[in-house]
């Protein structure tokens, strides 16, 4: 069983990981990170100018700075739904099919390439 102690530890551990990840959002594509994050100017402003030691000592907390983005659990229920799992397999299967297509094109292109020769 886990303790106490280890919990606050993991906990601390996924805020420093989390903070350093929204400076990084912000730092690569700003408007999409603050889009995301739901963040406006100001808060953007603080997050991505705060230095390693700063981050630290928020992320020392015993409460997560991140949350759960779904609030409703029928949206959580529609993303993992058979159906989903059933369309994600349609497109890798399609995707897959369609690269097979175009590797066998290459091969009788090149096989009509030998024999033009």
């Amino acid at each position: 069983m886990m303790t106490t102690s280890h919990l606050l530890d993991d906990i601390r551990n996924v805020n420093l990981s989390y903070l350093l990840l929204v400076q990084r959002l912000l730092n690569e594509d700003r408007s999409s990170a603050m889009f995301r994050l739901k963040l406006n100017e100001q808060m953007a402003d603080t997050l991505a100018s705060l230095p390693i030691s700063q981050l630290a000592k928020l992320a020392n907390s015993n409460q997560l700075l991140c949350h759960f983005a779904l609030v409703d659990p029928s949206q959580l229920s529609s993303l993992t739904t058979q159906q989903r799992e059933d369309d994600l397999k349609r497109t890798h299967a399609a995707i897959l099919l369609a690269g097979s297509m175009h590797d066998d094109e290459e091969v009788v292109l090149k096989k009509g390439h030998h024999h033009g020769r």
